[in-house]
């Protein structure tokens, strides 16, 4: 069971976990140990709330598909138990995030003095640039 917030919770049921080799150096143990973790978890079969889902489905990750499965690779431990807690906080924290309300962006104009050191700063180095030119 992994819990998202005190109401939200996944259970272990609609998380596909593998293991397998890692990647990288790391001589004989890593040619015999499967111990990364390949973590799928489907976003429109799950039980997440409806707005979960459509948040995650807006999201423009490169861990969630077009289907709306998310994938995620953990191979940075030596352990399997380790890295497959790494691949759950990781899912956690996607979900999470997708919670918090984003900041409506508000249009502001420049105030007259910026506009005027802009035109100051442009005349005064067009200024220099003829002052640079050769006279014929």
């Amino acid at each position: 069971m992994l819990q998202i917030s005190s109401h939200v919770t996944i259970p272990d049921s609609e998380i596909d976990i593998h293991a397998m080799r890692s990647q990288g150096a790391g001589g004989q143990n890593v040619n015999k140990v499967s111990s990364a973790i390949h973590l799928q978890f489907d976003i429109a079969a799950s039980s997440l709330p409806p707005f979960y889902k459509e948040e995650l489905l807006k999201l423009k990750d490169h861990r969630i598909s077009q289907e709306g499965v998310i994938t995620i690779k953990a191979q940075q431990y030596r352990s399997q138990e380790q890295n497959r807690e790494d691949a759950l906080t990781r899912l956690r924290d996607l979900i999470q995030s997708v919670a918090i309300p984003r900041k409506k962006r508000r249009a502001t104009k420049p105030t007259k003095g910026s506009k005027q050191r802009r035109l100051e700063s442009k005349t005064k180095r067009g200024k220099l640039k003829t002052l640079r030119r050769t006279l014929e």
